[in-house]
């Protein structure tokens, strides 16, 4: 990125850099408490890998090649760091290693393994935050250096209300695709995904034990969003200019429970992999299967079977084995040592086969 008279290049000393409290890799539960330097350098000691970071400079030295990205304060006179937080907290700690309140046996052996202790760091300075939003658009939501799905939403989020706030959540999402490079039709789904997290944030994520913003699944929403059943249940109609207008409260509660309140054997009704999302989804457009799932209790597993999945399912099964017998036929002549229960498992196989073909006989027959 060539440098302007909108901002330019100076080496700065760390005393005159400060944290940004709004970075949106920081969760809301966090920035909402204003947060102090101490206590957002505690976050990103414990979620961060800061101390590996801290290693690498204090091993190499600082890189004039990593930039910090800043803009001036005018409240306090210091440049507040967009972009870099990490690295202006490994260089504060390894010169102040005592303001580590968390992960300080670490951060006291990287004290004792290093010895560059930078004092300044290579700053760009911007005349206003808006003119590193392209730039950070791009290397954090399509580039080589991506952010979690959540922090990307986070921030797509702040440009929105900061670039577009007079546009709707379609029109928004084309303008942000273009400046950021990405696909208008994905903003658009991370965008009304994080206008669904923040009800579900609203709502204390319904009191489910453990659930919060550091342990939500943010995935989990953009994925469901793609699916047409599950996107209808909750609500959500993307032809709409306010996709949430009709969102369901209830249906909303129901999907979070399912994938995130746990039981006596701390485990979910279901994960949100492509696998049983496929299947809810598969579910969600069968009211028997909705019913049984729903009200009754029934397993995924076994809701799935009602919704006309399980022909599906047995035709998948048999073809794996097949598989993998075919495998294990090729290479039968190169095994020198068999195992002892091996002609027991291949009578287990042939009874297997005898007994799905004679059940498969006598349906046939009774239909």
């Amino acid at each position: 990125m060539s440098t302007s008279n909108s901002h330019k290049f100076r080496t700065i000393n760390i005393a005159q850099l400060k944290l940004d409290e709004h970075n949106p890799r920081i969760p809301k539960s966090i920035r909402e408490g204003n947060p102090t330097e101490q206590e957002l350098m505690e976050y990103m000691l414990l979620d961060a890998s800061l101390t590996e970071l801290m290693l690498a400079i204090g091993q190499n030295g600082y890189f004039p090649g990593e930039q910090l990205l800043v803009v001036l304060d005018s409240s306090d006179s210091k440049y507040r760091v967009i972009e870099g937080n990490r690295r202006l907290s490994a260089v504060r700690l390894l010169n102040n290693p005592e303001l580590a309140t968390v992960q300080k046996i670490k951060v006291q052996k990287v004290i004792e393994e290093t010895t560059e202790r930078p004092t300044e760091i290579p700053c760009l300075i911007f005349d206003n935050e808006q003119e590193i939003h392209k730039y950070l658009g791009f290397k954090h939501i399509t580039g080589i250096k991506e952010w979690r799905l959540l922090e990307k939403a986070r921030y797509l989020s702040g440009l929105k209300d900061s670039l577009f706030s007079t546009k709707t959540i379609i029109q928004a999402s084309r303008e942000i695709a273009k400046m950021i490079g990405s696909r208008a039709d994905y903003v658009k789904r991370v965008l009304v995904g994080y206008e669904v997290f923040k009800l579900i944030e609203d709502e204390n994520f319904y009191k489910i034990r453990d659930l919060s913003d550091t342990t939500f699944y943010f995935n989990y929403i953009v994925d469901s969003l793609n699916k047409t059943n599950i996107k209808t249940f909750i609500g959500v109609d993307f032809e709409k200019e306010q996709p949430l207008e009709n969102l369901s409260q209830e249906n909303l509660k129901k999907w979070t429970c399912w994938l995130f309140e746990k039981n006596d054997q701390n485990k979910t009704r279901l994960i949100g992999n492509s696998s049983d999302l496929n299947d809810l989804n598969a579910i969600l457009g069968n009211p028997k299967a909705l019913f049984a799932f729903d009200t009754k209790g029934y397993s995924l597993e076994r809701a799935k079977e009602l919704a006309g999945e399980l022909d599906e399912v047995f035709m998948n099964f048999i073809s794996t084995a097949l598989t993998n017998l075919e495998k294990a036929d090729s290479m039968v002549i190169k095994v020198k040592n068999f195992y002892i229960d091996l002609d027991k498992d291949l009578r287990e196989i042939r009874l297997l086969t005898d007994k799905i073909k004679s059940t498969v006989k006598v349906t046939n027959e009774n239909e």
